[in-house]
């Protein structure tokens, strides 16, 4: 593969973007010339071109070979074996930023590589960041992608990995949880099963386990008028407002057609503490 025959640094030719395109099309990328450009801008050698290029040819997520995605208008680290932030997600963002512009105090649940909570400290002012999540190389990750906004990560599952100062003072819980059933998993794209943690993608029998658990323990860590946002699919999501109401939240869905997404929203009833 021919890439930037005058050395590091150089712009790739012609032949060489020609070159990885057709690597990355017999490969099955239908977004090749996209993906193509991505790796040769974020390569700094030739040789290392030639390595990212090798490990998207083998199924690895585009993000992983990057080592970054763009989230929200940010670019959040990515390190091997981390969840993928899905840009359906930004839905989940905009409705919190939009319900609580206010908030002082917001805890990413479940969160991954950090993405959701950094893009709420970008997106809020005079901001005390929480995240939290039970796998360890995400714990890692997330407090890269945190340390920007003074951000905190705790590792254990959901609750019992926050510090128990918070309790009550939650303006914003945003926790997207794994929601995919047991039995689809294995019917993911080789991408997300064979790459991203098991315990990211498995949501139970019908896949709203963890949706159930932390509805019915969100009411002890909000503070009144603190909602909590969890993203579902469209078949999932009337049952998930149940759960929701059943924990003594005011459940209501937004959807986003354009974004394909499902957020499911709760508040604690009660006098708003949020700035105005």
């Amino acid at each position: 593969m021919p890439l930037s025959p005058d050395g590091p640094g150089s712009a790739p030719s012609s032949d060489a973007t020609d070159s990885v395109v057709a690597a990355l099309r017999s490969a099955g990328c239908v977004f090749a010339e996209d993906e193509a450009e991505l790796i040769l801008a974020t390569a700094r050698t030739p040789a290392e071109a030639v390595a990212m290029v090798d490990r998207r040819v083998a199924g690895l997520p585009l993000e992983h070979v990057l080592g970054w995605a763009e989230f929200h208008g940010l670019r959040i680290t990515l390190e091997p074996g981390v969840f993928v932030p899905r840009r359906r997600t930004e839905f989940l963002v905009e409705q919190a930023v939009a319900l609580a512009p206010g908030a002082s105090v917001v805890v990413d649940l479940c969160c991954g590589s950090g993405a959701v909570g950094a893009a709420l400290a970008a997106s809020l002012d005079e901001l005390e960041l929480h995240a939290s999540d039970i796998d360890p190389a995400a714990v890692h990750c997330a407090r890269r992608n945190v340390a920007p906004f003074a951000g905190r990560v705790h590792e254990g599952d959901l609750f019992s990995a926050l510090p128990d100062t918070l309790r009550g003072r939650v303006d914003v819980l945003a926790a997207n949880v794994p929601y995919v059933p047991t039995d689809e998993v294995g019917l993911l794209p080789a991408e997300a099963r064979d790459h991203e943690p098991l315990v990211a993608l498995d949501g139970g029998a019908d896949g709203l386990d963890l949706v159930r658990r932390v509805a019915e323990g969100a009411p002890r860590w909000l503070a009144p008028g603190g909602c909590l946002l969890v993203e579902t699919s469209e078949r999932q999501a009337a049952t998930a407002v149940e759960a929701f109401a059943r924990a003594g939240l005011i459940a209501r869905l937004a959807v986003s057609e354009e974004g394909w997404a499902h957020v499911v929203i709760g508040v604690k009833p009660g006098p708003s503490g949020l700035k105005p």
